[in-house]
């Protein structure tokens, strides 16, 4: 059973290094027009480590949110590069980008909830 939270504890780590290191390139190192601001909220990665979804949270318009992660999933092979330079591994994950759209849900859920507080008075 302690090798399961060794290797739980270990994808955490993973997983926010590289959160951090993915926000720092999309920042700073993509010169694509059609990046709009946008910051990674989360990094999924699968049990066995080879893949890792990447969820995007996007300042804009629905238009320019799609137009993000596709100018982010066009550059999946540059990131992976420098994320392998970066973090002296022999294997970074395969990264799957998405738009996170927590931040829509919660506020309809706050939205409804809000409706039925003012049903019941």
């Amino acid at each position: 059973m302690p090798e399961q939270r060794g290797r739980q504890h270990h994808l955490d780590r993973v997983g926010e290094t590289l959160k951090e290191e993915i926000g720092a390139i999309i920042e700073g190192e993509l010169g694509d027009p059609r990046i709009a601001l946008c910051n990674v909220t989360e990094i999924m990665l699968a049990p066995d480590g080879k893949s890792a979804r990447v969820f995007l949270q996007v300042q804009g318009e629905p238009n320019e949110q799609e137009q993000t992660v596709q100018a982010v999933n066009a550059a999946k092979g540059y990131i992976r590069r420098e994320l392998l330079q970066r973090l002296g591994k022999r294997h970074v994950p395969e990264l799957i980008f998405l738009l996170d759209q927590s931040e829509e849900y919660g506020t309809r859920i706050d939205e409804l909830l809000g409706r039925i507080r003012k049903r019941r008075k």
